[in-house]
């Protein structure tokens, strides 16, 4: 009996085994219901981040090779050319620069500072100049950096930063504020908002007169390690004949900016409590900084890549899917020897989302407003391709119903919910809950607001244009997923950030593409139902974009 028993006992377990294993390839492979292919968003993924694309950087080889091949694959698909005047292309004017090694100095303390570049401080410069190039420019502390009337709030109070350096914390006035506190929930809370932002930071020190700004780092604060602050490795781009631009930029490592303020008798995190009142005044520190560095540097033409699929009732308005196409490029060695950093989630996963969106919007009906997928360059070096798009654009704002953005999907399997970024903006979050549902899903809120997502992806120059807005960033908290939920969700998030802009950010046989078809067939749907009615989703009472839409009359 016990013999017969135990192989019958073998026989049923290797048959569950068998079982487990093709409802797992199933859900692997298995198309959403509107035909999302998880087999489909793996193949691009590869293609995109192979070594042949080089890590899709603006104005190299792997730009030329990403367009030609993106325009192929919307050829296919039989969409039109969607740019100025019939092309498949916008030009993005980009100057690109490179900053070279040199001194980098702190005098004025007990005896000089001499910063270690990438390790001590980050620096970089957008100016088209032979050297960048600070003499003895006097450092003051100007706080959290941020000019907000319709907050009450002035970091500055007049003080002149002509010929100075702005040093800066990360993020917004409250982030670190306790309950009780005067500037509690004045700004986003744990929630950034824009003048939390480094973009914003180096902007208004540049208005305000500085010469350089930098910015004290923290993880906690900025959303990331330092290791990503030194991703570019002294490489940056702009828009070309941008304003408001400071000679150099950058950020100060954590514990360097601490001996930095000892070295001007001063205790940081005093100083970051100080800066938290509404009160604070700029403090000169009494050091000066110097460099002289070599830049080398160019203007190149970038593209966005445009598509439409033209309405056929209302192909005078317009619903817009967005992703970017550029990653990193090539830059220092890894431990592995590895160069290339090939943006296999960000986001080559976002470009085949769209180009699954493309096919199903083709296989479908033809909606009734016009489709247009916008595939944008420069992202990683500050939104410069949409901004550039923004500020031209091909399709107005008030004739722009909703631009809906991919940027970083999850790829840790099957999903219980979907994370929503920039909760309470508008009316598309509660589309997003009906198609959910429709999927046997939820919608679950950022877990990390601190990393002001909302303002960090291609959405953000059409929202700041009055256009309603819905992102997909899978790094704006833990998953839910099926197998293993939030815990092992979490698994795949610390995992990938390990990866954020690294050369480990690859495609490989172990990413699992089902939880990310699914939040792409969430898009589709959302996108679709929009473009089959005659709805004008509304922004939210209470948020900055609402009065833009209004004054356009929607």
């Amino acid at each position: 009996m016990t013999r017969p028993l135990s192989r019958l006992l073998a026989l049923a377990l290797a048959a569950l085994a068998l079982a487990a294993l093709s409802v797992t390839t199933s859900a692997r492979a298995a198309p959403s219901a509107d035909g999302i292919a998880p087999e489909r968003l793996s193949a691009d993924v590869q293609t995109l981040a192979s070594e042949p694309f080089a890590g899709r950087a603006p104005g190299t080889a792997g730009e030329a090779k990403t367009v030609d091949w993106l325009v192929g694959q919307l050829k296919a698909i039989g969409l039109a050319p969607g740019g100025p005047d019939g092309a498949w292309t916008q030009p993005v004017p980009l100057v690109r620069t490179q900053l070279g090694a040199g001194p980098v100095t702190v005098a004025g303390g007990s005896q000089p500072i001499d910063w270690v570049q990438q390790r001590d401080v980050y620096l970089s410069t957008v100016r088209a100049a032979e050297r960048a190039r600070v003499a003895a420019a006097p450092l003051v502390f100007v706080g959290y950096g941020v000019t907000a009337p319709e907050r009450g709030w002035d970091d500055f109070k007049g003080v002149d930063l002509k010929g100075k350096v702005a040093v800066v914390l990360i993020n917004d006035p409250d982030f670190d504020a306790a309950a009780g506190e005067p500037v509690a929930g004045r700004f986003g809370g744990r929630r950034m908002t824009y003048y939390g932002r480094w973009i914003y930071k180096f902007e208004e020190a540049a208005r305000r007169g500085a010469i350089a700004a930098l910015i004290v780092h923290d993880t906690p604060g900025a959303g990331y390690g330092w290791n990503t602050v030194v991703a570019p490795g002294g490489e940056n781009y702009d828009i070309a004949a941008a304003p408001y631009r400071v000679a150099l930029q950058g950020w100060i490592e954590g514990e360097a900016a601490s001996r930095l303020f000892a070295a001007a008798g001063l205790d940081l995190a005093a100083q970051r409590l100080r800066a938290r009142s509404p009160d604070f005044r700029p403090v000169e520190l009494g050091l000066t900084l110097s460099a002289d560095l070599p830049v080398t540097h160019e203007t190149l033409m970038s593209r966005n890549v445009l598509a439409k699929l033209p309405g056929a009732k209302r192909p005078g308005e317009v619903v817009m899917f967005g992703a970017h196409w550029d990653a990193y490029g090539q830059g220092a060695p890894d431990a592995q020897g590895r160069t290339v950093r090939p943006g296999a989630n960000d986001d080559a996963a976002g470009v085949a989302g769209l180009l699954e969106i493309a096919r199903a919007f083709r296989r479908g009906p033809r909606p009734d407003r016009s489709v247009v997928f916008a595939f944008w360059t420069a992202e990683e070096r500050g939104l410069l391709g949409s901004e550039t798009y923004a500020n031209r654009p091909v399709y107005r704002a008030a004739d722009t119903v909703a631009n809906i953005t991919l940027d970083i999907l999850q790829t840790g399997g099957p999903a219980r919910d979907v994370m929503l970024v920039g909760q309470g903006q508008n009316g598309l979050e509660d589309d997003l809950v009906a198609a959910a549902a429709r999927q046997g899903r939820t919608v679950t809120p950022e877990a990390l607001p601190e990393r002001g997502l909302f303002y960090r992806a291609d959405h953000f120059p059409l929202a700041k244009r009055g256009v309603p807005t819905l992102l997909f960033m899978a790094i704006s908290g833990a998953p839910d997923l099926v197998s293993g939920g939030r815990t092992a969700g979490q698994a795949w998030l610390e995992g990938y950030m390990r990866c954020y802009h690294q050369t480990c950010d690859d495609w490989n046989p172990g990413l699992d593409f089902t939880g990310a078809a699914q939040d792409v067939a969430l898009a589709y749907q959302v996108g679709r139902d929009l473009a089959m009615s005659t709805r004008w989703p509304q922004w939210r009472e209470g948020s900055e974009f609402r009065q833009t839409r209004t004054a356009d009359g929607r």
